[in-house]
């Protein structure tokens, strides 16, 4: 094996071991209830109350349950979005392994991608208080949800301003 091929094959194997590490953040997926069924899991169901309307997206993120990542720009682990339905949805949040988590619902009620505080809305799991002075970020401690090897249920409830 040449020096040029034996340094290529370690760079390959660099790239696989590192793929992981990046892989574990912001991921799109879909709502797949079966990741929810009994016997499945990690994961959590989200019940997700108070829906204002049927127009626009409702996102549901989950992150670690860290102040490093909770809430911070690019560290959501798992994304899911579809048409907001006025009153209750649910959504089934797998999560990588055992842990800590957070989950955070926004409502873009008019589909624009930005937030537009008179109109959208927002949970989180353990359902904090919001005001002000948190600028709706509460803490990760007040946030945290503790997910085993099965399927945690917790119902959230959307805040509009």
């Amino acid at each position: 094996m040449t020096f040029a091929a034996a340094a290529a094959l370690c760079g390959l194997a660099a790239l696989a071991t590192a793929a992981p590490a990046e892989a574990q953040y912001r991921q799109k997926i879909g709502n797949d209830m079966g990741k929810c069924r009994s016997g499945s899991g990690p994961a959590v169901l989200v019940k997700v109350e108070g829906v204002k309307s049927s127009t626009g997206t409702v996102r549901v993120q989950s992150y670690r349950g860290t102040k490093a990542d909770w809430l911070e720009k690019g560290r959501w682990i798992n994304r899911i979005e579809a048409p907001a339905r006025a009153g209750t949805m649910t959504f089934c949040v797998p999560v990588p392994e055992t842990g800590t988590y957070g989950i955070a619902v926004r409502h873009d009620a008019n589909g624009n991608g930005d937030t537009d505080i008179s109109a959208d809305g927002g949970a989180m799991s353990n359902n904090p208080s919001i005001n002000i002075f948190n600028l709706g970020k509460p803490s990760y401690k007040k946030t945290a949800i503790s997910i085993g090897p099965g399927v945690k249920s917790i119902s959230v409830r959307m805040r509009y301003f």
